[in-house]
């Protein structure tokens, strides 16, 4: 039978309702492309596979444009996610998404997996593929721009702006490398940071030798303008105090993510940044809990990593099930 990519997703017959009674093999806690891609590798390895997530999709829902997903030369982020999802669909997985994880403990049998409602989910094994957002600025504009000149990661929309004049904000080597990078397509580059530089030095010296590049620090963001579209932002000099409007077509915030971690502290072990620490294999340091993903501290957040860092957990707990049976 034929399945219709292009059908609803939120209609009834394509549902596979979720057992709260039943004990899974694997439950899948996130369901961005980590987890949805962790559902469907479990799924095919015969496992009972269910998946707890509130914002299906993660943060790609909410990217204008994927032009760097290997088969697609362009979907937008909602039709990307609309693939994942039928794909999953496809295979039958139910899918909790009107529930938010309190806390994951571990016990003899498995993992009691606590839903703030109070409800217990059972599972031998658990895959957290929570994923992360973007630290914000918090400043007048910022969100009613977003996909219309802001955005929050250059690898992924910095070819949308190819020969016109861009900003990035923020002081760290993410900052310094997306403007790196971006001086070969834009324009012209003008970074702008509220302090002093954090980034390394070699990269910094790499900076300063793109013509195109203007660096502004002790400068801070008070507000994005535009009509439609985004048509520049105003910053402060700290040291005068004077305020000042740069023109430019895009913002690049690049000043840190927050991985969706709070709900595991104490429980698993984290870095510095609260990412879940794994090995190459997706394992943490308890025994039959993997995480993949944004909210793990694999390098490079990109959605096809994040994709495969899904499938590889999701192999890494079959065999760990399988052990366990």
């Amino acid at each position: 039978m034929e399945l219709n990519l292009n059908m609803d997703l939120g209609s009834k017959s394509k549902k596979t309702p979720f057992d709260k009674n039943l004990k899974f093999d694997l439950l899948v806690i996130g369901s961005g492309p980590a987890g949805l891609n962790a559902a469907l590798y479990g799924k095919r390895k015969g496992l009972k596979v269910g998946v707890i997530g509130k914002k299906s999709g993660g943060q790609v829902i909410d990217t204008t444009s994927v032009e760097n997903y290997l088969g697609f030369e362009f979907k937008t982020g909602e039709d990307l996610v609309k693939e994942f999802k039928n794909h999953v669909a496809s295979l039958n997985v139910p899918i909790l998404g009107d529930a938010e994880v309190e806390g994951v403990l571990k016990t003899k049998e498995g993992f009691d997996v606590k839903l703030t409602s109070g409800e217990i989910i059972k599972s031998i094994a658990v895959i957290i593929a929570t994923g992360s957002k973007p630290r914000q600025l918090g400043v007048k504009g910022e969100s009613e721009f977003l996909g219309k000149g802001v955005a929050y990661c250059a690898i992924c929309d910095g070819p949308l702006f190819e020969g016109l004049d861009v900003i990035v904000a923020g002081g760290g080597n993410s900052a310094v490398e997306a403007a790196i990078d971006l001086a070969k397509i834009a324009n012209t580059v003008t970074l702008v940071h509220r302090s002093q530089f954090r980034a390394d030095q070699i990269v910094i010296d790499k900076l300063n030798t793109l013509e195109n590049v203007k660096v502004m620090l002790q400068t801070e963001i008070l507000e994005v303008k535009g009509q439609a579209l985004m048509s520049g932002i105003v910053v402060k000099d700290k040291e005068t105090g004077n305020e000042s409007e740069l023109i430019a077509n895009g913002l690049f915030v690049e000043i840190g993510y927050l991985p969706n971690s709070t709900f595991l502290k104490g429980s698993v072990e984290f870095n510095s940044r609260d990412e879940i620490k794994v090995n190459a294999a997706c394992e943490t340091s308890v025994e039959g809990l993997f995480a993949a993903g944004d909210v793990t501290d694999i390098p490079y957040k990109q959605i096809i990593i994040s994709a495969g860092e899904g499938a590889k957990a999701a192999l890494t707990a079959n065999d760990y099930i399988n052990r366990m049976k």
